[in-house]
């Protein structure tokens, strides 16, 4: 094989780019096959209680409605890992929204009109719904979310506090935020006997596919999820959501293919959001800015179903050298709906906390909040004591100081006049997201014609997976990237993690390449053409991307920004400018230009 330029970092069209704007690219609810009829879920409106009483007769009789099912009727599935799937299962009403009724019509507006002639009587429990300061029921969990500590200290943290020449006691309140993706959750499914197929908005159908398995109580060979095209996710689509159970039941009843669509109003009870958190931060330093004591306490909520503490004060593990520190976790159980992921969960948050008390610090120090940031870099990883994999943060900060040409800008807190209605102040905070990789399986085939095909149960959220999988098999294949086709989003193909926590491309890509690497090997060693059936070879990363390493990996990066408001209209604008770090073991800073915006 002649050996190409790499097609990696090459510019490339996005494979599936003519059928997005065209028109022809299918989504979950979009999947038109013979028979299919819709659902639209009935959700509680009380907060707390169980479901009394539920007067289906009304809706029965409206023209196209075929079935209602509630708990007294559904299909009983087995015990759920997540207790936000057992729907349909008991007359319980853990927070407003919880689904209580499945209405099921030839037609969307039938079972949309159906629904609302469901009628249900409950007995209200009373709720509590507000997170404070000091909830009586706050408690530590074993873990936080991502299988982090919930608690980690060293040294004397409370003593070095009170002790240093500095001190800054913050508090900071993070809302409640949720995912909305343009596409909204979506299934449609459809059963052939035993076997059940779904089309699912999902990040990763292996784990949809093992899910809905171990609900319907069949072998995972007997499921098979799709998710040809998902626009958007950001989480909330990373694990099985109510939305493709109900339609799996809907189907299972009715004998019919089923699509389910949440309406969006659905969606902050029903598919996650990144929850509320409450910060105390607590930073002590020398006169020179050294800092002497960390201390980062969160406090956030969580359902009554399910347990999950967002990781907000993990990155204060890891951005700035102090002797002693302290970082807890506390959730308190409420009448609420159960968090979920939400574009990096725990570490947005987190990092605006400990960001702001930094700020807050350098104003108490009369110093540059970079040079305070700078100041405080550590040698090595201060939860763990690893040396980092990269780091460069303190390159991203001055390089980000040169593009915004911080040195000549006014960087002290609160609005600066510039003699007119507007106010404009500037801003820096450094970033931090932990590097993931999960093990995955590709194969790879050469086929008689010179082409080359690559499977992997890879999702495309709309990152473009078709296109970067397909470079990197090129670039192992030694090839032309025309000559490699890609097939992704089946449970059917090779297993594969999800697409989330900016782990995709790196756990999918680390199979393909191998896989690639591995059939490049076998065809230099081939004589004579390729049989009919071409030549394969697969990988397997379970054992070495889920191995232990020797180095703490996480990428970084600064990002700086100007802000102006008109205190006359209220309008807002920015301009930003941010510099990053790729991982790995030699990476350096990579500038971004800067961008501005109004609203």
């Amino acid at each position: 094989m002649a050996h190409t330029d790499t097609a990696l970092g090459a510019p490339a069209e996005r494979r599936e780019g003519r059928e997005k704007v065209t028109g022809t690219a299918r989504y979950a609810a979009e999947h038109h096959v013979s028979g299919r009829v819709h659902a639209w879920p009935v959700t509680a409106t009380v907060a707390c209680g169980t479901v009394r009483a539920i007067d289906t007769g009304d809706a029965l009789e409206l023209p196209g409605v075929l079935a209602v099912l509630t708990h007294e009727n559904a299909p009983r599935l087995a015990d759920a890992d997540d207790p936000t799937l057992a729907v349909l299962q008991n007359s319980r009403v853990p927070h407003r929204g919880w689904p209580i009724a499945l209405v099921v019509a030839e037609t969307l507006e039938a079972a949309r009109d159906g629904a609302g002639a469901v009628r249900v009587e409950y007995e209200v429990r009373d709720h509590d719904v507000t997170l404070t300061e000091g909830h009586a029921d706050a408690y530590v969990p074993e873990k936080a979310n991502g299988g982090f500590p919930a608690d980690r200290e060293r040294g004397d943290p409370e003593g070095a506090f009170t002790s240093a020449a500095v001190r800054v006691d913050a508090a900071y309140r993070v809302p409640p935020l949720h995912n909305h993706p343009m596409e909204p959750h979506a299934a449609t499914a459809q059963w052939d006997g035993h076997r059940l197929v779904v089309h699912d908005s999902s990040q990763g159908t292996t784990a949809v596919r093992a899910t809905l398995a171990a609900l319907f109580r069949l072998p995972e060979e007997q499921v098979t999820v799709v998710a040809e095209h998902v626009g958007g996710g950001f989480g909330s689509k990373g694990t099985a959501r109510p939305h493709v159970v109900l339609a799996a039941m809907a189907a299972q009843r009715t004998g019919r293919p089923v699509t389910v669509a949440l309406p969006r109003r659905f969606l902050p009870a029903l598919v996650g959001h990144r929850a509320p958190t409450l910060h105390r931060v607590r930073l002590g330093a020398d006169e020179q800015g050294s800092l002497t004591a960390l201390l980062h306490e969160v406090t956030t909520h969580t359902s009554r179903i399910k347990v999950r503490g967002a990781q907000a004060a993990v990155p204060a593990r890891v951005m700035y050298a102090s002797p002693h520190s302290r970082t807890t976790h506390r959730v308190v159980p409420l009448d609420v709906p159960s968090p979920s992921w939400m574009r990096a969960p725990g570490e947005a948050s987190g990092m605006f906390a400990l960001e702001s008390a930094m700020d807050e610090l350098a104003v108490a120090l009369g110093m540059d909040p970079v040079e305070l940031r700078i100041a405080n870099e550590p040698d090595t990883e201060p939860d763990s004591g690893k040396p980092f994999s990269s780091r460069h943060l303190v390159e991203c900060l001055r390089e980000g100081a040169r593009r915004f040409d911080w040195a000549h800008r006014d960087h002290r807190p609160g609005p600066h006049p510039t003699g007119g209605p507007l106010l404009v102040g500037s801003g820096v905070a450094a970033a931090v997201y932990p590097v993931l990789v999960q093990p995955s399986t590709a194969t790879a085939q050469a086929l008689p014609d010179g082409n080359f095909t690559v499977r992997v149960n890879a999702t495309d959220i709309g990152t473009g997976a078709r296109t970067v999988l397909a470079q990197v098999a090129a670039d192992a294949l030694g090839v032309p990237l025309d000559r490699v086709r890609t097939e992704i989003g089946s449970s059917d193909l090779p297993s594969a993690p999800l697409a989330g926590g900016s782990s995709g491309t790196a756990s999918w890509g680390w199979a393909v390449h191998d896989a690639c690497t591995r059939l490049r090997a076998r065809l230099t060693e081939h004589t004579g053409p390729l049989p009919e059936a071409g030549l394969s070879a697969s990988a397997d990363t379970a054992g070495s991307a889920d191995a232990d390493s020797d180095y703490a990996r996480h990428a970084f990066g600064a990002h700086f920004a100007e802000v102006g408001v008109d205190t006359v209209t209220g309008r807002s604008g920015s301009a930003a400018c941010w510099v990053c770090t790729r991982p790995g073991t030699s990476s350096t800073p990579v500038p971004h230009a800067p961008s501005s915006s109004a609203a």
